[in-house]
């Protein structure tokens, strides 16, 4: 695997900034190539915060002189200054990405070594592997120190209040960057009434995530993923200010490509397919990227849930197992509940082993193409609705691909508008997710 060494150059307390020079910076370098052990030399980059003074009488500060001379990218070596840690820590993360790097060695000062570890904690997720060491900063000790048993580890942790600190300076820093890939998108369904309920499908623009599988919008994040949960939760708050949501208030599925359904208020189960809720404003939503986000609205009694609804759940019944959830809880009927089927992969793209299309095949003969083959068309969508329906959902509640007005379909293949939605089947493990929501107005 690629590694990269990152080297923050911002003082601390005892090792002032005026102590680095040109040569100091040289030999950290040296020792750098040196540790590399035959292998071949990693990338380096050389952290500078500009919001230090970098002039004196006049004259740049050494240190970014020395920068200035050193940034080098043919071999190697890159200086990224920015106005704050974390706008440097970010726009490392974003090279680091970009090369596809996940081990990554960190050279800090002593007394930098916790804010550097709660910056990299929160900016980046376990697809990186970091280590840690001690940089010796003055004039007299310009050495490396492993971090296991060096003097920082006597260092006292962080404060509540200066990681809080932390956190709102990530969190301004990311609320100031701009959409990526054009503005915020919302598809909603003219058969949900709006009068009654908030609700939309999210689409892949307006974010920040720039990882190129997860551009722009991505609403999930993993330890499988680059993503980490503030840049997520960042693009959630950018949605919840544009449908008009609070975002403290929203909900979601924890996956297990299963059947079992959430009742708001009611013991939280570890995992769920499904999640249903009768209380105001409170925001229910599922994820998807292939899978089906399905929403679902009774007008009558005002109640309303989400399903996450892939081929496993389809064939579990999860859908019907959140109507009977609604009916059960709520008083809801049946012919009274709307369904509406989101953004999901297609009989176009998706396939299944012979033994699972045919699972499909006992729902609805329609609902595989080439059954005869090794690996036939399988069509969740409609095994969804031939399921609702047989559970007593009216036909003409349930939206789906079969709408024939092109401007009110919101059941798009996912993996065929590379353009507007994310796919698990077109963007392989590192894919971003979108998805539906739902909420019952004040």
């Amino acid at each position: 695997m690629a590694r990269a060494v990152l080297i923050d150059l911002k003082s601390e307390g005892a090792a002032p900034w005026e102590t680095w020079t040109p040569e100091s910076v040289t030999r950290i370098l040296e020792k750098v190539r040196k540790a590399s052990n035959g292998q071949e030399d990693p990338l380096v980059f050389l952290l500078c915060c500009q919001n230090l003074p970098s002039k004196r009488n006049g004259e740049d500060a050494p240190l970014h002189a020395a920068a200035r001379g050193l940034h080098c990218p043919e071999r190697g070596l890159e200086v990224v200054c920015a106005p704050s840690t974390v706008a440097a820590f970010y726009a490392v993360k974003q090279k680091l990405d970009e090369k596809d790097i996940g081990r990554v060695q960190v050279l800090s000062l002593p007394q930098r070594r916790a804010i550097v570890r709660a910056f990299v904690d929160r900016l980046f997720t376990s697809v990186y592997q970091f280590e840690f060491e001690d940089l010796q900063g003055n004039s007299e000790a310009r050495s490396l120190k492993r971090s296991t048993g060096s003097p920082s580890e006597l260092l006292p942790p962080l404060t509540a209040q200066e990681l809080g600190k932390i956190q709102r300076e990530i969190k301004i820093y990311l609320e100031g960057l701009p959409n990526l890939k054009g503005e915020l998108r919302i598809l909603r369904s003219a058969l949900i009434p709006d009068h009654i309920f908030l609700h939309g499908f999210t689409t892949r623009t307006g974010g920040i995530s720039y990882v190129p599988t997860l551009s722009s919008f991505n609403l999930f994040s993993s330890a499988k993923r680059r993503d980490p949960p503030v840049v997520v939760q960042e693009n959630l708050r950018r949605l919840a200010e544009a449908a008009g949501f609070d975002p403290q208030a929203y909900h979601t599925i924890k996956v297990n490509h299963a059947s079992d359904v959430w009742v708001m208020g009611k013991a939280l189960p570890d995992s769920y397919d499904g999640i249903v809720t009768n209380q105001k404003g409170v925001v229910v939503a599922a994820p998807g990227a292939d899978c089906i986000p399905v929403i679902f609205a009774d007008p009558v009694k005002k109640a309303c849930g989400a399903a996450h609804s892939g081929w496993q759940g389809t064939l579990s019944g999860v859908s019907m197992a959140t109507v009977r959830a609604m009916v059960a809880e709520y008083g809801c009927h049946v012919e009274d509940i709307l369904v509406v089927l989101g953004p999901s992969v297609g009989p176009c793209c998706f396939t299944l082993p012979h033994e699972q299309a045919k699972e499909f095949h006992r729902i609805d003969p329609k609902c595989v193409r080439h059954l005869e083959s090794s690996k036939p068309s399988v069509d969740i969508r409609r095994a969804t609705r031939v399921l609702l329906e047989a559970g007593g959902i009216l036909p003409q509640n349930v939206q789906d691909d079969s709408v024939t007005d092109p401007t009110q379909n919101l059941t798009l293949c996912t993996s065929c508008h590379p353009d507007q939605f994310y796919s698990h089947v077109r963007d392989g493990e590192n894919f971003g997710t979108q998805i539906g929501f739902i909420s019952i107005k004040d």
